[in-house]
């Protein structure tokens, strides 16, 4: 015999207090986006200067020319650094799971990231042997 739950009627009234939350909150985040803006133009230095008003850069002092050569290893090597970056990500979620799973007994996610990580490792050693990660040439 099937259990079945007896249906709940809809009840408007109890959905009203969730709302009144929501509502609640959009109000204090736009007076506190308000309250930063105010306090921001209040508190603000007024004298305008030709050195403020200058684009700066780290430190380095604007050119006049606006287009400038860029080594192609800055773009590869920061390319490497987001993938392997994000990939790192993956670790975490993995270790949630390898814990519930160890405790399971189920060994397939060790194997997987011994498969993971040797695709990293692997994927460190033909960038380098490609020289990718020279700065130096």
């Amino acid at each position: 015999m099937l259990n079945v739950l007896p249906l709940q009627t809809f009840n408007p009234a109890a959905y009203a207090g969730n709302w009144l939350a929501v509502v609640l909150a959009i109000v204090i985040a736009l007076a506190a986006i308000g309250a930063m803006f105010a306090g921001s133009q209040l508190l603000s230095a007024r004298r305008r200067s030709a050195a403020k008003l200058t684009t700066y850069e780290c430190g380095i002092p604007p050119t006049p020319f606006a287009w400038s050569n860029i080594n192609i290893r800055f773009y590869i090597f920061a390319i490497l650094f987001l993938i392997f970056d994000v990939e790192a990500v993956f670790l975490f979620p993995w270790a949630v799971v390898f814990l519930q799973e160890k405790a399971a007994g189920n060994p397939i996610p060790f194997y997987a990231m011994i498969l993971f990580l040797a695709m990293l490792f692997f994927a460190v050693i033909y960038g380098w042997r490609k020289g990718v990660l020279d700065w130096q040439k």
